[in-house]
């Protein structure tokens, strides 16, 4: 159900490509793509000096303290991503830090929540500039994604990237603290509670793990019955499709449901760093559901992209 997706063969002209992308969006809502063209060598640059970041005294952490939707470190306990499914979830087991696009609109009150200033630690002054280039590489992937998805309609290439000519879009560092940090999990609590991601495309560059990423396969009834572990491949990146752009097809692709497991029993020094790159569209795009046949629904209104991911946002801040 979630196949590999090599981008190089489609730049080439591999017609099989689409109908393959289509087919697991429709399915699953992930894949694992390679030809993406990203350096190994700068994802783990990313990743080592994220890990000397949280390394550091939780005092000096928490200078660069935000809650959700600000840049900077976001501390254990203040989200819960399975919040957003409607039941109220113990918090997440995890700690973040958080960057978003340094292109202000000049609406100070656009710019105050989408597109505030980043704050880089002054601790590790590496961070800055690995994240920087790695955040050039996942802007052009995201791009060459809808670029994808929209082939895959069968729709001219730049469809869906035309509403986002001034994306907003955050990258998350996550962090997954061991057992032997974290103690007994409380009962239904996940390094990252069952949920779907808000947006377009989420690129994921992530470690295997005992405690790590499981997909929802239960051929789109979202009851839980089908989560297993995504498939690995060190070469690849993961990706998936958020809320934003399944209701742009009109639900004909399915927002990827995914979680991430606790520690566990028989790894408790296991501690893991994924790096996450949540796209998105212009703040105020409008996004117009597909109609059929593209399209699986005629009764979805129109939603512009801000207030539809606020909700969202909202939805899993714990506090």
């Amino acid at each position: 159900m979630i196949p590999t997706i090599d981008l190089a063969a489609w730049r080439a002209g591999d017609a099989a490509t689409g109908p393959a992308v289509d087919s697991a969006l429709q399915r699953a809502g992930f894949l694992l793509v390679t030809g993406h063209g990203v350096d190994a060598a700068l994802r783990a640059a990313v990743r080592g000096a994220a890990r000397r970041f949280f390394a550091l005294p939780a005092e000096v952490k928490a200078r660069y303290a935000v809650r959700i939707g600000g840049r900077g470190w976001l501390a254990p306990g203040v989200e819960a991503n399975g919040n957003v499914e409607g039941t109220e979830t113990p918090p997440d087991l995890k700690e973040s830090f958080a960057v978003g696009p340094d292109t202000p609109t000049g609406d100070p009150e656009v710019d105050g929540v989408w597109f505030p200033p980043n704050v880089w630690p002054a601790e590790v002054p590496e961070l800055h500039h690995a994240v920087d280039r790695y955040l050039a590489a996942m802007t052009a992937v995201s791009r060459e994604l809808l670029e994808l998805c929209a082939d895959a309609l069968g729709l001219p290439r730049e469809t869906l990237i035309a509403l986002a000519a001034h994306p907003t879009w955050t990258f998350n560092i996550n962090r997954y603290p061991p057992l032997t940090e974290v103690g007994q999990p409380a009962p239904g609590q996940y390094r990252i509670g069952p949920h779907t991601d808000f947006g377009t495309v989420t690129v994921l560059d992530r470690e295997p793990g005992a405690g790590g990423l499981q997909v929802d396969c239960a051929d789109g009834n979202g009851d839980g019955t089908g989560w297993a572990d995504a498939p690995y491949d060190p070469a690849a990146l993961t990706v998936n499709i958020g809320d934003l752009l399944a209701h742009w097809t009109g639900l004909r692709w399915r927002s990827g449901r995914h979680r991430v497991l606790p520690p566990q029993p028989d790894s408790p020094h296991e501690e893991l760093i994924s790096l996450v790159f949540f796209f998105e569209l212009d703040h105020d795009a409008l996004v117009t559901p597909l109609a059929p046949p593209i399209g699986r629904r005629t009764d979805l209104p129109p939603v512009v992209s801000a207030p539809f991911l606020r909700e969202r946002l909202d939805a899993i801040s714990v506090g």
